[in-house]
């Protein structure tokens, strides 16, 4: 092979994906400011301040910032900014699945949540507390009477109670700041599916509403914000299945963005809150990282972002 034979041309024809004006700074601040202004305008950079000034926007024209969430970001330590943020208005919609609200619950009524499951499994004490699932199946039955959610069911009972961790309840929180929190549970996943006190009917109901609840808001998505945060399966099936629901219903929602935030890749999220609603004019990221960390750095990103609008 005679290399001296190679066709080369001028770099300057050639199209760049990375420019010096693209690349980082050193900070010229110790405030989180001007660290974030350093950041790369790269890649998962990139990304970060593009989601952060999507949310800044929608939540300063008043449109919908709907979170759904895996129960694993309450064991995370993330509930008191969950809470910040629904409080300032950030977040209009929270969603989660039905094991967030058991450890929602818990943290409420005692501070603490998260079992040893390996440890407990064995003599078959896993998930067998008596309060946890008494008192929600209680909050779910009178929740139904008043044609409640699960979401609106459970944080009313959290809201009216004396627990000594009320305040860190997202739960609570959508009462307390009139934002809907809603819960999505699958019958046979959560531990009080098993307790003495479950009932299938009132669990099913419950859901049931909270998923109507849900699909309205998904209806007002268009110019707003949808963000999947380690939910790897059941959220963003429901997610697919509101928004076809609301365009059947002849709801044109098509302009909004889709974030998918998780520590990992997983196929559901990818296809069904990135790649298809993409197909169909949704602007669509992934942010890849510990929640613990990226959640707090996204707010952070966003009050940053708000300020300067």
């Amino acid at each position: 092979m005679d290399f001296s034979k190679i066709k080369t041309f001028p770099i300057k024809n050639r199209t760049h994906k990375v420019s010096h004006k693209n690349l980082c700074s050193t900070p010229t601040s110790e405030r989180f400011d001007g660290w974030y202004d350093a950041l790369p305008d790269l890649l998962g950079a990139r990304d970060l301040k593009e989601v952060a000034r999507s949310i800044a926007h929608a939540s300063s024209q008043g449109r919908e910032v709907i979170l759904a969430m895996g129960a694993h970001t309450i064991k995370c330590g993330l509930s008191p900014l969950i809470v910040n943020l629904m409080e300032n208005q950030i977040i209009t919609c929270v969603a989660m699945n039905g094991a967030g609200a058991i450890h929602d619950f818990e943290i409420a009524f005692i501070g603490e949540t998260s079992e040893d499951v390996a440890q407990t499994l064995q003599d078959g004490s896993f998930g067998m507390v008596d309060e946890t699932g008494r008192l929600i199946n209680q909050a779910l039955r009178e929740g139904v009477d008043d044609n409640l959610g699960a979401g609106a069911a459970i944080g009313r009972h959290i809201a009216m109670s004396d627990y000594p961790y009320h305040d860190l309840s997202i739960l609570a929180a959508g009462r307390n700041f009139g934002v809907d929190v809603t819960v999505h549970i699958a019958i046979g996943t959560d531990t009080i599916h098993v307790h003495p006190d479950a009932d299938g009917a009132v669990i099913g109901k419950a859901s049931h509403l909270d998923m109507m609840r849900f699909t309205d808001h998904i209806s007002h998505l268009s110019n707003g914000v949808f963000i999947n945060l380690g939910s790897a399966v059941i959220l963003p099936e429901v997610f697919l299945k509101a928004l076809s629901a609301v365009r059947n219903l002849g709801h044109d929602v098509t302009e909004f963005t889709a974030v998918n935030m998780d520590m990992m890749r997983h196929y559901r999220p990818s296809e069904n809150v990135l790649k298809r609603p993409a197909l169909t004019g949704a602007n669509s990221f992934n942010l890849i990282g510990q929640h613990e960390i990226m959640l707090p750095l996204l707010a952070a990103a966003v009050s940053i972002e708000r300020e300067r609008l």
